[in-house]
């Protein structure tokens, strides 16, 4: 029974992080219009 409560508390626990970051909502700003290129280090 502890564990079903715990479960619980924790499903409601993320359930509010999920809705205050919905809330805030995304941070201003705008992406890069660049692509990031990555290189292939040289094999020894």
């Amino acid at each position: 029974m502890r564990a079903l409560i715990a479960a619980g508390i924790g499903l409601a626990a993320a359930f509010a992080l999920v809705l205050a970051v919905t809330a805030i909502g995304a941070p201003p700003g705008e992406t890069s219009k660049k692509p990031l290129h990555t290189t292939v280090p040289a094999h020894p």
